[in-house]
């Protein structure tokens, strides 16, 4: 099944329905099964599956957050002259935060009254929740802030490491909090110790990341192929090398996706390509071989069953595996 929607799409995701959702830098948000609801009067920004598993979230350049259903649209949260530059949502506590510049709020959905504010020396890029949406991790220029999502007076604890932090990913059993960089790099931390992982010697930056396999591995995208890197055992990474699996000298991989719980990966070339891997047996399954736009959304399904991706020009679809 594919579409052509003619506008970046921001994020490609699936619902508890096994449903694939796509959020377009035209403001719209569209389903596989042909709904289309006009969420923004401006660009998607960010996107993430709201906690009870129904529709989208979605940030925008016009400072709305917008929750998506099949019933349509309803602006949770309006800041006029502001963008919404990042959004995490947590299925377990039920909580939602999103950034504006340098200030994080945080919301629960079962509690309207509910609202937790959060301010930054500089402004906040991505945001992750840790597995049971207690901790909330915030990217910014100089390293990542990490808030308990529930307390409202407190002081952060900072994860330094020079530079500018743009994408952020907890490992399954909350030790390691992973950040993608500006520059062509990745950094990580072990929490409990603050002990630094520098993660260098890619040929391009890093846009996506992902644990799989229970957290004993994550890929990430930021070469010719797909960059595994071993988790097991307290030390993480160090010390460790990572595998390049589907190298291919004609293209880099510009999004990765993985399913939590097996050693499956995807991958999303920059020149339009989507393979699969299963890292077993290392065999990649070439699922869209016509070369097109850079991919810019890749996502399974809860259960891996399907795959959605989505590219710069407007062109999605979707594969059932």
């Amino acid at each position: 099944m594919t579409h052509a929607f003619d506008a970046f799409v921001t994020a490609a995701l699936f619902d508890s329905d096994d449903r694939a959702w796509f959020a377009l830098g035209d403001g719209t948000v569209r389903s596989e099964d042909g709904q289309v609801h006009t969420a923004h009067g401006g660009a998607v920004l960010c996107a993430a599956v709201h906690p009870s598993g129904q529709g989208l979230l979605t940030g925008g350049d016009d400072g709305a957050l917008v929750w998506t259903q099949s019933s349509g649209c309803q602006v949770l949260e309006r800041s006029p002259g502001r963008w919404i530059d990042a959004l995490a949502a947590s299925e377990p506590s039920g909580l939602i935060a999103w950034a504006a510049g340098r200030e994080v709020q945080v919301r629960d959905v079962a509690a309207p009254d509910f609202r937790r504010l959060f301010a930054h020396e500089r402004s906040v890029t991505d945001l992750a929740f840790d597995p049971r949406g207690r901790r909330l991790a915030a990217a910014t220029y100089g390293g990542a802030w990490l808030w308990y999502a529930r307390i409202a007076e407190q002081k952060p604890e900072l994860l330094k490491w020079a530079g500018s932090h743009i994408a952020l990913a907890w490992s399954p059993d909350s030790k390691f909090l992973m950040s993608a960089m500006q520059e062509n790099a990745l950094h990580g931390w072990r929490v409990a110790d603050d002990k630094n992982l520098k993660m260098g010697g890619y040929p391009a930056k890093v846009k996506s990341l992902a644990f799989l396999s229970k957290g004993q591995m994550l890929v990430t995208s930021g070469a010719n192929g797909a960059v595994v890197w071993p988790f097991s055992g307290s030390a993480g990474p160090l010390g460790k090398e990572a595998a390049e699996i589907g190298y291919d000298e004609s293209a880099l991989v510009a999004r990765v996706a993985a399913d939590p719980n097996s050693r499956l990966v995807a991958a999303g070339l920059e020149d339009g390509r989507v393979w699969t891997c299963d890292l077993t047996g290392q065999r990649i399954d070439m699922h869209k071989a016509d070369k097109g736009e850079s991919i810019s959304a890749l996502a399974f399904s809860r259960k891996a069953r399907r795959l959605a991706w989505g590219d710069e020009a407007g062109g999605a679809g979707v594969f059932d595996l």
